[in-house]
């Protein structure tokens, strides 16, 4: 467990800025503190919820809302397999079972490295391209089950290098400059609507 880091902290700050509410920046911390440790820690959750202004019940009911959000350890790469009906149909329980066989683990389980994590997924959204695996949110479509071991095989030897560890969204942060911000302000202050909210009125429209 463990509150976010200096580094981190100071991120934490200057994605805060970004928002008129401070609650509205408790998915990018979120996001920011599974990042630090793979997984978003009780302790962490707390610090947001110093952050946000927010008591840590709040923090917790969102971080367990969302799947893509950990409350526990999980491998270096987490590998996701879907079995809903497109990819059913077209091998993906079969790709789940190969990678079980590959890693000696059931759904659910961490290799003993702590190198892989399977999960067996109710849908990825890629029904198209099934059958479907994600490793680390990294999608892979229309995987063969040849492919999928490559895959394993290429991580374990180091020969992706594609694909960070598990926590990692992007490998570019967003840095928004000073002076460049969208100028929001709280709700409550606000007294004249957005520029680009009203439409503009079409030539002889009511005329």
């Amino acid at each position: 467990m463990a509150r976010l880091n200096a580094e981190n902290l100071a991120t934490a700050n200057e994605i805060l800025s970004r928002y008129p509410v401070k609650k509205s920046a408790m998915i990018p911390l979120l996001h920011l503190a599974q990042e630090q440790d793979g997984y978003v820690a009780d302790d962490a959750m707390a610090h947001i919820a110093e952050l946000c202004d927010v008591t840590p019940a709040e923090v917790v009911g969102t971080c367990s809302f969302y799947e893509m959000f950990k409350r526990h350890e999980v491998g270096t790469y987490l590998v996701n397999v879907c079995t809903n009906i497109s990819c059913m149909l077209l091998g993906g329980e079969e790709l789940l079972h190969r990678l079980e066989d590959k890693l000696g683990i059931k759904h659910g389980g961490t290799t003993e490295d702590k190198m892989f994590t399977l999960e067996d997924y109710e849908c990825l959204a890629a029904c198209t391209e099934a059958p479907c695996m994600q490793v680390n949110y990294r999608y892979f479509h229309r995987i063969e089950l040849d492919e999928a071991e490559k895959v394993i095989d290429d991580l374990r030897s180091g020969a992706r290098t594609d694909i960070p560890p598990h926590g990692t969204l992007g490998k570019v942060r967003q840095h928004i400059p000073t002076g460049r911000s969208a100028g929001i302000v709280p709700p409550e202050q606000a007294n004249e609507a957005p520029v680009w909210l009203p439409a503009p009125t079409p030539e002889g429209e009511g005329s």
